[in-house]
């Protein structure tokens, strides 16, 4: 068994040979990266020495409990992909933590985030599950990270219905491709909420084949500026959205609502901004670094 340790990690950086004028421990103290991909590591030890550790990369192991990070209170990005985690535990101490990467595992539950109010990345796509499972999520933990979670990636978790997600307000990107989607009214009604959504990836749902699925999206999310991989053109956001309220049925004459014309809402509604479309990428594994060992 591997076992990630700090003589480990002095023996891959090859401290000896190039910094012979600073102790192993000072060099510990100042180390903030740390790569330890594909290493076939199946345990942490004790690393409470790098106490100035702000990334660290652990994915492609062999890691079945992420443990003994409780001294990372600097951490700010989490790669554990790849891994044979089960659970999400463990993380309380990481206040900082703003990228959370655990796609590729065992996990069937969605929790243990309730002290990560700084988390604004969240990669949880793509899990081992049992035959006829899916991947759920515990709503103390969604609620936790409400305010601060802009980006989730859900993927291929066979995922049915994502009421539970709807207080993820802040949510600016949402990857949940290959899933169980179907219900577009759910669909509809938790987006439209996500008042900043900008790219939404819903492909390989049965949800895409309903009629009128793409309209219906445009329209219930304001900002939106790709779906399913595919820009949104200005233009064609604010016809749906006139040919929306043209259907609409008018009120009749006699409707008591509006028989005082003082009572009248004359408002015409919020305007739409001008979006100007950006270059927007889905997550990719591709360019993950080397052993690398960074300090300030």
């Amino acid at each position: 068994m591997v076992r990630l340790t700090v003589h480990l990690i002095a023996k891959l950086s090859n401290h000896s040979k190039t910094s012979r004028s600073e102790s192993l421990q000072q060099y510990l103290k100042k180390l903030t990266h740390l790569n330890f991909s594909d290493k076939n590591i199946e345990d942490i030890d004790d690393l409470s020495i790098c106490r100035n550790l702000t990334v660290l990369y652990l994915y492609d192991n062999h890691i079945s409990q992420i443990c003994n990070l409780g001294f990372a209170s600097n951490l700010t990005h989490l790669y554990m992909q790849n891994n044979n985690i089960s659970h999400i535990e463990n993380l309380s101490s990481l206040k900082k933590l703003s990228k959370l990467f655990l796609g590729g595992n065992s996990i069937t539950v969605v929790e243990g985030l309730e002290e990560l109010k700084s988390l604004k990345e969240l990669h949880v796509e793509g899990q081992r599950l049992p035959h006829g499972e899916k991947l759920v999520f515990d709503p103390r933990s969604i609620s936790s990270i409400s305010e601060s979670l802009c980006i989730l990636n859900i993927s291929k978790n066979n995922i049915d219905e994502i009421w539970d997600l709807a207080p993820l307000i802040k949510m600016t990107h949402l990857f949940a491709a290959h899933n169980q989607l179907q219900d577009l009214q759910e669909l509809e009604t938790v987006f439209s909420q996500w008042s900043q959504l900008r790219l939404l990836d819903l492909s390989g749902n049965p949800a895409c084949h309903k009629p009128k699925y793409r309209d219906r999206l445009i329209t219930a999310c304001k900002i939106l500026e790709d779906l399913d991989g595919r820009q949104i053109n200005e233009m064609s956001r604010q016809f749906l959205i006139n040919w929306k309220a043209s259907k609409k049925p008018k009120k009749k004459l006699g409707d008591p609502q509006i028989s005082n014309p003082l009572a009248t809402d004359f408002h015409t509604g919020p305007q739409h901004p001008h979006v100007h479309t950006s270059s927007l990428s889905k997550p990719s594994e591709s360019g993950r670094p080397g052993v690398t060992f960074w300090t300030d």
